[in-house]
C-alpha cells in the first residue's frame, strides 16, 4: 500500500513524458513551415494577448477551487494539495487527450487556446472532485483524473462538432458535466456509515474564512473564465460585461435567499463562499451572445436563488433518498447552475441572440453533457471500488492525517477555535 501512490504518480509522469515526445510541437514549429513571417508575429501577439486571461484562468483553478474547499476543519492540506495535484496531472493529459481527438492522431501544436482548454478540463475534475472530497484517497483520484478527462475529452468533441453547439463558458461541458460525473462517483462510493454525519465533517470559523478566499479569487477572475476562448473580441467584450453583471446580481439575491431561509434572518456562510458564484457558471453557455444587459442580470439572480435553495432543501435530500453524500454541494454551484446555463443558451438562440446554433442542437449538447456524465462517473465509481486503491475507512474521513505529516500543534489549534471561541462568542452574548 505504502508503494502504491508514488509508483502510479510515477508512471503516470513518465507515460506523459513518452506521449509529449511523440505528439507534442510548439505551435511555432509549425508557424514556421507553413506560413511568412508576418503571420508568424502575429500569431506570437495573439499570444501575448492572450496570456493575461491564461493567467486569470490559472489562478481560479490553483488557488480559487483549492481554497473554496478548505471548509472542512481537518482538511486543508488535501484540499489544497490534492487539488494541485489534480490540476497538475490534468492539463498534460488533457493537452493530450484533446489534441489527439482534434488532429486525429497527428501531431499537437501547443498554443495558448491550447493551454486555457486543459485548465478548462482540470477544472471539470476538480468540480468532481468536491463531491467526493474526504472520502476518496489521493491513489483513487489520480485514476479518476485519467478518466473523467477522457470522457470529458470526448463529449466535449461530441458537442463542439457534432452538435455544433456554443458554450463559450462551458456551462454544459464543464460545470453540468462535472458536477454529475462527481455525483455519480459519490453514488456508487456511499457509505452508509456516514449517513448521519461525521464529526469532521464540519467547519470552524478560520476554515470558512479560507474557503472565503477561494471565493473572492473565483469571483474576481470569473469574466475571464467566460470569455478567455471566444472567437472575435466583440464576442470577447460581451462574455466579460455579461459575467461581470450576473456575478454582481447573483451575490445580492443570494444573501437576500441565504437571509430569507435561514434561522432568525441570519446569513450562512456555506451560501455566500458558493451560491454567489452561482451566476459565473449560468452565465457561461450565452455569455458572448447579443443579449440585452438586464437578461445578465436575470440570469444571476435566478442562479443565485436556485443554487442556495439547492444548499438548503436538495442536498439533504440527495443524501437521505437518493444515497448521494455531495461533501461541497457540488450540484448547487455548478449542476443546477449549468443546467441553467444550457437552458439559458437555449433561449439566446430561440430569441436570435445567436445565429451559430439551434434549439435543438443545444438541447442536445445538455442532454449529451449530463447523459455523458452519469455513465462516465458510474463506470468510475465502480472501478475505484476495487479495494487495492487505498480508499479510507468511515472513521479515517475528512482527516489529513491519513495522508498527510501534520504539524503538532494542529489538534490545539482545533481545539481554540471549537470551544475557546464560540464559548467566548456565547458568553458575549
Amino acid at each position: 500500500m505504502r508503494f502504491t501512490f508514488p509508483l502510479m504518480a510515477l508512471s503516470l509522469e513518465i507515460s506523459m513524458i513518452v506521449l509529449f515526445g511523440l505528439f507534442v510541437r510548439y505551435e511555432e514549429d509549425q508557424s514556421h513551415q507553413q506560413q511568412p513571417n508576418s503571420t508568424k508575429s502575429k500569431d506570437m501577439d495573439r499570444f501575448l494577448a492572450l496570456y493575461p486571461l491564461f493567467q486569470d484562468v490559472h489562478v481560479m483553478i490553483f488557488v480559487g477551487f483549492g481554497f473554496l474547499m478548505t471548509f472542512l476543519k481537518k482538511y486543508g492540506f488535501t484540499s489544497v494539495g490534492i487539488n494541485l495535484l489534480i490540476a497538475a496531472l490534468g492539463l498534460q493529459w488533457a493537452t493530450l487527450a484533446q489534441g489527439l481527438l482534434h488532429t486525429h492522431g497527428e501531431t499537437i501544436h501547443v498554443g495558448i487556446k491550447t493551454m486555457i482548454n486543459a485548465d478548462f478540463s482540470t477544472a471539470t475534475v476538480l468540480i468532481s472532485f468536491g463531491a467526493v472530497l474526504g472520502k476518496i484517497s489521493p491513489l483513487q483520484m489520480l485514476i479518476m483524473t485519467i478518466i473523467e478527462i477522457t470522457v470529458f475529452a470526448a463529449n466535449e468533441h461530441l458537442v463542439a462538432e457534432m452538435f455544433k453547439a456554443f458554450d463559450i463558458g462551458a456551462s454544459m461541458t464543464i460545470h453540468a458535466f462535472g458536477a454529475y460525473f462527481g455525483l455519480a462517483v459519490a453514488g456508487i462510493l456511499y457509505r452508509p456509515g456516514l449517513r448521519k454525519g461525521h464529526d469532521n465533517e464540519e467547519s470552524v470559523y478560520h476554515s470558512d474564512l479560507f474557503a472565503m478566499i477561494g471565493t473572492l479569487f473565483l469571483w474576481i477572475f470569473w469574466p475571464s473564465f467566460n470569455s478567455a476562448i471566444a472567437e472575435t473580441e466583440e464576442k470577447q467584450y460581451r462574455a466579460i460585461v455579461n459575467t461581470y453583471f450576473s456575478l454582481a446580481a447573483c451575490v445580492l439575491t443570494a444573501y437576500a435567499f441565504s437571509s430569507l431561509v435561514e434561522h432568525r434572518g441570519k446569513l450562512d456562510m456555506v451560501h455566500i463562499q458558493n451560491a454567489t458564484l452561482a451566476g459565473g457558471v449560468a452565465m457561461g453557455t450565452c455569455a458572448d451572445t447579443a443579449i440585452p444587459p438586464y437578461i445578465s442580470l436575470i440570469i444571476g439572480s435566478v442562479a443565485g436563488m436556485v443554487s442556495v435553495l439547492g444548499y438548503k432543501f436538495l442536498t439533504p435530500l440527495l443524501a437521505t433518498k437518493l444515497r448521494i453524500q455531495d461533501t461541497c454541494g457540488v450540484h448547487n454551484l455548478h449542476g443546477l447552475p449549468g443546467v441553467l446555463g444550457g437552458l439559458a443558451g437555449i433561449g439566446a438562440v430561440a430569441l436570435r441572440a445567436s445565429d451559430s446554433s439551434t434549439p435543438a442542437m443545444q438541447a442536445a449538447a445538455l442532454g449529451s453533457s449530463i447523459g455523458t456524465a452519469v455513465v462516465g462517473g458510474l463506470i468510475t465509481g465502480l472501478i475505484l471500488k476495487v479495494p487495492f486503491l487505498d480508499q479510507p475507512s468511515d472513521e479515517n474521513c475528512y482527516d489529513d492525517s491519513v495522508y498527510w505529516e501534520v504539524p503538532k500543534w494542529r489538534e490545539h489549534d482545533y481545539h481554540l477555535y471549537e470551544h475557546d471561541i464560540p464559548n467566548q462568542l456565547k458568553a458575549e452574548m
